[in-house]
Parts: C-alpha cells; structure tokens; sequence
C-alpha cells in the first residue's frame, strides 16, 4: 500500500472514530437533560416530608415499562377520603400553592410546564380546569382546545396544531384534548391505517422529549370513570335544561364505542408514559377528589421544578418615592 493511500486510510478511521465520539456525546448531553427532568416529575421524592403524599397521587402514575390495564383501575378510588367536605380545606390549600408557584414561574420566565388532560366524554377536563386552576393569573395560564382539525391544520402533519399552543417561557398551558386525539379518534373511526397511528406513539415521545430538552415539563392526566357514571351524567345533562347545551345526539353515538375508546386509551398511555413526560390514571368518579389528586400533583411539581424570581435591581433599598 502507497504512502498516501495508508495516510487516507488512516484518516478515514479518524474521522469516524471522531463522528462516533461526537454521536456520543450528543447522546450523552439528552439523556441528561431527560434525566434532570425526570427526577422533578416524581416531585414527592424531592418535596414531601413525610411520604406518603396526601392524596397519593404517585399511586396513579403510569411507570414506563409496567403496562397498567384500566379495567383494574377502580374510577370510585378515594382513599380515606369519603366526602367533599374531607377535602375542602385541602383543595383550597392546594390551589393557593399553585397560585404562589404559577406567579413565581411567570417571573422567573425560563421554563414552562404543559398539563395534558384526557378523558372520555363526561370525564370532567371542564370541570377539573374550573376547580383546579381557579384564583390563577390567567396572565400566566393559557387553556386550548383541540376539536376536528381546520383544513389547514389538516394539511399539515399531525402536530403542527398542538406545537403552536405549547407554552412560550413562564406559562402554563392546559390542553383540553391533544395531540393524542391522534392516536384514539382516528384509531377508533378508521381515519388513518393502523400503521400510521402506530407511528404515531415513537412520534409523541420524540416530541415530548424535544419540548421537554426545551424546559417544557408534562404532566398528563388521563380522568378515569366508569360507563355508568358516564351514563348517570348524560342523563343529568338531559334531566337539567341549563346542561342542555352540553348534550349532543352524538354522545350516545361514541358511548357505543366505549370498549373501543378504552383499549385506544390503554394502549396511549402504556406506549407514551416516559419518566420524563409522565401519564397519571386518576380516579375520577368523585369530582371532588379527581381535583385534589390533580391539584396536589401539579403543586408538588411545580415546587419541585422550584422556579425563582429574578433577582432585584441593585440600590432599591436607597430609593425614595417623590411626593
């Protein structure tokens, strides 16, 4: 072998073993930042004194590689708690911590948290936004729903509507419904081929770790009830005309797909819960400890991710306001 052939060679191995490191450490540097993540999104390993929490709320996340099955899930789960009454005092607790962490994550303005809420129709996203989040700056909040998509956000791919609304530095944003509308609607209606809702989980998780190498952290809750408490609340929207709005003929409609509507909601959860971007099956039959485990949970995050307000202006304490 000549010379130069020799020294092109060896500057061929080089450059791969160059390439290589360099893949690594790219690699490396997003496990990383996952990992930080991670630890913050079990927020009572780093923020509850005496664990267990109250409500438990880590009973209900989802850990990724331990598939759960809703059928086992009991949606009329309280704990010891056994009336709204128990859980006032706590509920209100809970929303003034929130208040408190929202203002300081809005000052702070460097990172933002996305709060995913799913559930079948009656499941109480509504509900749950109204009760949880009551009291918050809504300067620092923003809620977005995700109905059938427009024709221009059809003529994109899947995500492009749902990126648009994650939240810029500072806030927080509430999606009611979300990108997992396309791995359940469509699944269940046979919009798209089973292989392209396949794809779709490896393309949620990419997304959420890319949100999440950006200092979005998620919390996803999916509201967990029974169909015959689904039933009891269609018959209340008809029994009260002031609900009446609420009632579409189409309800009854997707209620007859309610097996199918379980196993799509199963199979998005057991694919796409990530230490990172974690999925929380929360009993939500009773309302009133649907909204403590919730608020509880987003709470103890919050304080967890321990935002900070920016530092003050040097020389204030030597300003005097003028008459």
């Amino acid at each position: 072998m000549s010379k130069s052939k020799h020294s092109s060679k060896n500057g061929s191995t080089s450059a791969h073993k160059s390439t290589e490191a360099e893949h690594k450490k790219t690699k490396e540097a997003a496990e990383k930042a996952t990992s930080d993540v991670a630890a913050l999104m079990a927020p009572e390993t780093v923020v509850v004194e005496e664990p267990p929490p109250k409500p438990n709320y880590p009973q209900y996340r989802v850990k990724p590689g331990e598939p759960i099955s809703l059928a086992d899930i009991d949606p009329d789960a309280s704990e010891h708690y056994q009336k709204k009454r128990d859980i006032k005092e706590e509920l209100e607790k809970q929303r003034q911590r929130l208040q408190k962490l929202q203002e300081r994550l809005y000052a702070e303005n460097q990172r933002s948290l996305l709060i995913v809420l799913q559930a079948t129709d009656t499941g109480g996203k509504d509900g749950t936004i109204k009760q949880v989040f009551s009291g918050v700056n809504p300067q620092g909040c923003r809620v977005w729903s995700f109905k059938i998509p427009s024709f221009e956000e059809a003529s994109h791919d899947f995500l492009w509507r749902y990126h648009q609304r994650t939240p810029q530095r500072g806030m927080i944003a509430i999606f009611n419904r979300s990108h997992y509308e396309d791995v359940l609607v469509v699944r269940i209606k046979n919009l798209v081929s089973e292989n392209v809702w396949r794809e779709r989980y490896h393309i949620i998780n990419e997304f959420e770790s890319m949100l999440t190498l950006n200092n979005i952290a998620i919390i996803k809750f999916f509201l967990h009830i029974s169909k015959d408490e689904q039933k009891r609340r269609l018959e209340s929207r008809l029994q009260e005309p002031d609900k009446h709005w609420k009632f579409s003929s189409n309800d009854i409609k997707e209620r007859l797909l309610w097996d199918d509507y379980q196993a799509a909601f199963e199979d998005a959860i057991n694919n796409c819960s990530t230490q990172h971007a974690p999925w929380y099956v929360v009993p939500a039959n009773k309302k009133w400890y649907r909204n403590l485990v919730v608020a509880r949970t987003i709470a103890d995050t919050l304080e967890a991710m321990n935002p900070q307000y920016p530092p003050a202006e040097e020389g204030l304490e030597n300003i005097v306001i003028p008459d």
